[in-house]
């Protein structure tokens, strides 16, 4: 991939995607392309194919995917399984017909069965049943896989799969009902702080175990799998250690200078028991992250609250 390569980042508004344009910038690239869902909808089949027979490019990355935590994903079953199908396979098969030389799907962990033996490792795949409550977006991402993979077999397309762990960093969503865990943490414990309230509810039990990675980080990994990778597989992205929800949870209460109480609902779902990624294929090739939690939790907490001061 050459620093004059004309590369489309979609979804270059997202916390993704917006960190891969940052990373491909430092890195001299600029001949960079992107439309905002205004501009383009991927989930039209004639937008993607106009958009993509127009612009040509080079290098596609595909980050733009209809996203959230448990409860979004619980709710809106219909419009997170037919979304994200329609995005990828636009996506996917336009870069196929307009001789795109690479592409980066960008998938998630909970491709992954519920009850999969830990850590979590590619070749687990469709090996048993997923997650209910985000079944229908494992699946559309299971889709995209396979799409890359299958245009690959049949095609010689140069079509790649990421699995990110659960992310955090810069352009996060802090929606209370639509965000991740880690993210909605923040809020509600700085919210906590400025209220002075004596506790703060946390969904389930606090037991599950989660593994976290800076979205900084997922960039760095993408950039370098763009340059150095190049398999039907899809290869885990993560840092390869998890923490209790429980855990994080003191954690950013530590971090925000909050002193309540925690209380845990668990009346609400708590998700998959743990999921944690095996990242033994990507050291392999030659990546590891560099940004501790508790690094990147603070300086997400920083920008959080400047975000907030010039609102």
């Amino acid at each position: 991939m050459k620093t004059s390569s004309k590369i489309f980042v979609a979804g270059h508004l997202g916390m993704v995607g917006s960190a891969i344009v940052r990373k491909l910038q430092r890195e001299g690239y600029s001949n960079l392309i992107f439309r905002d869902r205004r501009e383009l909808d991927l989930t039209s089949q004639y937008a993607v194919a106009s958009f993509l027979s127009s612009e040509k490019p080079d290098v596609v990355v595909l980050a733009a995917a209809k996203v959230g935590g448990i409860h979004a994903n619980n709710t809106y079953r219909g419009e997170f399984l037919y979304e994200n199908l329609m995005i990828e396979t636009n996506v996917i098969h336009q870069s196929y017909l307009n001789k795109v030389k690479k592409l980066l799907f960008l998938g998630s962990s909970c491709i992954y069965p519920k009850l999969a033996p830990q850590p979590l490792k590619e070749e687990y795949l469709l090996s048993g049943y997923l997650e209910s409550t985000n079944e229908p977006y494992a699946i559309a991402k299971i889709a995209g896989i396979k799409l890359c993979e299958s245009y690959r077999a049949q095609y010689g397309c140069d079509f790649i799969s990421a699995m990110p762990t659960n992310l955090y960093g810069p352009n996060d969503n802090y929606d209370l009902s639509n965000s991740h865990v880690l993210p909605a943490l923040l809020r509600k414990f700085h919210e906590a702080k400025m209220d002075n309230a004596p506790f703060v509810v946390i969904w389930g039990t606090g037991t599950p175990m989660r593994e976290f990675l800076h979205v900084d980080d997922l960039a760095d990994a993408c950039f370098f799998l763009l340059k150095n990778y190049s398999s039907p597989e899809p290869i885990n992205v993560g840092t390869g250690e998890d923490i209790s929800i429980r855990d994080l949870a003191l954690l950013i209460k530590d971090i925000a200078g909050y002193t309540g109480e925690l209380r845990f609902d668990s009346s609400k779902p708590d998700g998959t028991p743990r999921k944690l990624m095996d990242v033994s294929k990507l050291r392999q090739a030659g990546f590891t992250h560099s940004i501790s939690l508790k690094e990147g939790i603070a300086a997400v907490y920083e920008e959080f609250r400047k975000s907030l001061v010039l609102a």
